[in-house]
């Protein structure tokens, strides 16, 4: 009875949270569509400054209460939010319920520059656009209405105020993209969770806003620059005024935007990624000089994303300057390794997470991404990577770790794990598993979370079809992971698992060498700790208080510098208070707020999770060095889960799976179809799903090839 109950009161609070969230983000973008007419600037804001105008605030207190205060409402209550559900009741989920309102998966693109788009993708961008294009029309329609005034009072040809008005109107349109390009680029985001998107599904929004936004910056730049040049007007670009905009700070930050966009490109993305991965850490630069040539106040328009965004960061960085305990590596034939690490009980994550790692003794900058293959339920003290030797950093850790003489100890840093904030997967009848290559990664965590459901709930689990493309034969010891290694107390045969396995380089059957498969022990350090979660197992409700004390800190160093020093100074006829200086205030106050309050909350559950890591630390200690023979791997798995493994497999060789013929032939009535893997494979897949004859076909990609 309790049980029913929470889970209708957890309901009603997730319908009435929905319904606030979405009006109040409604709301927001009805701001963002009044923005550019002369209805907000000569009536609304005028309006609302008079109400809020105060000593304390200033110039920039009426745009934070309309442009940046919304946002971070909505984050604070989706954090408080997703909370509660943990806490609560774990089987209502936001994102369902959301989902079902508006995120509807069917597809629309399936091949193209865009990629694989749904139709609500397709038809949120379409809006966006006509956002932008509305905006750039508003603008240019108002302010030329009055070219000609301007012409005859400056001396210029109307044309030429005509080509300087282009200009400004495209600088106020890049606005909104800026004020949306740092959401989908926050991984541990409460907003992007609360709609059920991953931070990995939601890079290529990103890269969308990253291509509009500095497509629009570019010609801004442009228009300007011939401007200045047809009115004689060209020392202009040297120009950094002091109390308008400054033009050295436009150039600079939109240099730095340039070298990024040129190298996102996906040639030079994924094939010079060390260029890409450098390069944009020119992003600082980029925001830090766009604040100086629009001024602090201006720049409050976009305030929300990036500060949330920063938040993130921050915290990113607080997590990875703990060096984690690694356990154990095991190296597979075809140059696979599986990297273990000492996890924290209570550290739990969904399926298909995934963890960001470094590794010092290679690079101490270079962060990558790999599927936590391990399951929370079923580890309660370890978690597991499987990295595929694809590119000069996962090389070197192969050498590493595959040289005659290994290294007994690895340092490593961990960032997440980061993951969908459900398994959404469990509600189909059947799940069709795709993979190339390493692709097979992601579902080997679905497959033991199916085990651990199958075993631990009355509810039928959905049975699975595995495809699974490799070049080489010796690609199949990946397959070894799928099921849990001995010693598991879980009852296997009640998971029905089929896989199809296709060798497609190689027409012959070959023998692994088992010697050459084998297990290396890390020694424990004392400054070693198990991973966990940044902010302890009540994270969103640490980050709704992040947020929240933040931003009241970030309003009150602002007010009082306002009050006590900048106001006096403007209100003096003779004097005005430098824009430059405002800015770099602003900026350095965002950063204090942050830290202080991010700083607090790692601190103070850094001081409850002591405890834990030096129980792990005693046991580490405790534990006496593993001989070398130990270090040798010994039979692959326990007689039940290997035969089980076997008998599911057919092995195809020199082909290749003909995945139209094989998802055309499924008959049951809801089917979820996972493809990882090439760009190529996801196309085809999701032609087949997208196609009218296949209703019953539910399409995710899980990709990290962006």
């Amino acid at each position: 009875m309790g049980s029913g109950t929470s889970g209708a009161s957890m309901k009603i609070v997730s319908a009435v949270i929905t319904l606030l969230l979405m009006v109040v983000f409604l709301g927001y973008m009805m701001i963002w569509s009044m923005t550019p007419t002369n209805t907000f600037y000569l009536n609304w804001f005028p309006d609302v400054e008079k109400k809020t105008s105060s000593t304390y605030l200033g110039e920039q207190g009426s745009t934070i209460l309309i442009y940046a205060f919304p946002i971070l409402f909505i984050a604070t209550i989706a954090s408080l939010y997703l909370h509660l559900e943990k806490k609560y009741d774990h089987d209502i989920n936001t994102s369902r319920l959301f989902s079902r309102m508006i995120l509807s998966k069917q597809l629309a693109i399936t091949k193209g520059p865009l990629g694989i788009v749904t139709w609500t993708e397709l038809t949120f961008l379409a809006m966006f656009v006509a956002l932008l294009v509305w905006s750039l029309y508003s603008y240019m329609h108002d302010m030329l209405a009055f070219a000609a005034v301007e012409a005859a009072q400056e001396k210029f040809q109307v044309w030429e105020v005509k080509l300087e008005t282009a200009g400004l109107s495209l600088g106020l349109v890049g606005n909104t993209c800026m004020a949306f390009l740092f959401f989908p680029v926050a991984r541990g985001s409460s907003v992007l969770q609360y709609v059920g998107l991953t931070s990995e599904a939601s890079i290529k929004y990103h890269i969308w806003l990253g291509h509009i936004t500095m497509a629009i910056f570019t010609a801004h730049g442009l228009f300007y620059v011939t401007y200045w040049s047809l009115t004689h007007q060209i020392l202009q670009m040297l120009k950094w005024d002091k109390f308008m905009v400054s033009n050295v700070a436009g150039e600079i930050a939109l240099l730095a935007g340039l070298v990024m966009w040129a190298t996102s490109f996906g040639r030079i993305r994924r094939k010079i990624f060390e260029l890409f991965y450098y390069s944009h850490h020119l992003y600082v630069m980029f925001v830090i000089f766009y604040v100086f040539h629009v001024g602090f106040a201006e720049s409050c328009l976009i305030l929300p994303g990036f500060y949330l965004f920063l938040i993130d960061r921050y915290l990113r960085l607080l997590q990875s300057q703990q060096k984690i305990r690694s356990v154990a590596a095991r190296i597979l034939p075809s140059e696979i390794v599986e990297l273990n690490f000492s996890k924290s009980s209570g550290l739990s994550y969904a399926p298909t997470s995934i963890a960001f790692i470094n590794v010092p003794s290679i690079s101490r900058i270079q962060w990558h991404p790999f599927t936590v293959t391990s399951n929370s339920n079923m580890d309660s003290d370890k978690l597991s990577v499987v990295i595929k030797c694809d590119g000069s950093w996962s090389h070197k850790l192969y050498q590493i770790l595959s040289s005659p003489s290994p290294t007994n100890r690895l340092e490593v840093s961990i960032e997440g794990p980061y993951g969908p904030p459900s398994a959404n997967f469990m509600r189909y009848e059947k799940l069709v598993l795709v993979s190339g290559g390493s692709g097979v990664t992601p579902f080997i965590s679905i497959i033991r979370e199916i085990i651990f459901k199958s075993n631990t709930t009355g509810s039928k689990t959905p049975a699975i079809h595995l495809i699974c493309a490799f070049k080489k034969y010796a690609d199949l010891a990946i397959l070894e992971l799928l099921l849990p290694v001995s010693g598991t107390t879980l009852d296997l045969s009640r998971l029905q698992l089929q896989i199809e396995a296709y060798i497609t380089q190689e027409t012959e059957r070959k023998t692994v060498n088992q010697s050459s498969i084998r297990t290396i022990l890390f020694k424990p350090s004392p400054s070693d700790a198990p991973v966990s979660a940044v902010l302890g197992p009540n994270s969103w409700l640490w980050l709704s208080v992040i947020i929240s004390s933040s931003f009241i800190i970030f309003l009150l160093l602002t007010g009082l510098l306002t009050r006590f020093y900048i106001f006096p100074i403007d209100h003096n006829t003779n004097m005005k208070y430098p824009m430059p200086a405002s800015s770099a205030f602003g900026m350095l106050f965002v950063c204090v707020a942050i830290t202080i309050a991010a700083s607090a909350a790692f601190l103070w559950n850094k001081r409850k999770n002591a405890k834990e890591l030096n129980q792990i630390r005693t046991t580490d200690m405790s534990t006496p060095a593993p001989s070398p023979a130990s270090l040798l791997y010994e039979t692959e798995l326990e007689s039940l889960p290997h035969q089980s493994l076997l008998q599911a497999t057919t092995v195809q060789l020199g082909q290749r799976p003909n995945l139209k013929k094989i998802l055309s032939e499924l008959k049951e009535e809801n089917v979820g179809v996972y493809v990882s893997g090439p760009g190529t494979m996801r196309q085809e897949v999701a032609a087949v799903c997208s196609s009218f004859s296949a209703n019953n076909l539910h399409f995710e990609s899980i990709s990290f090839s962006w």
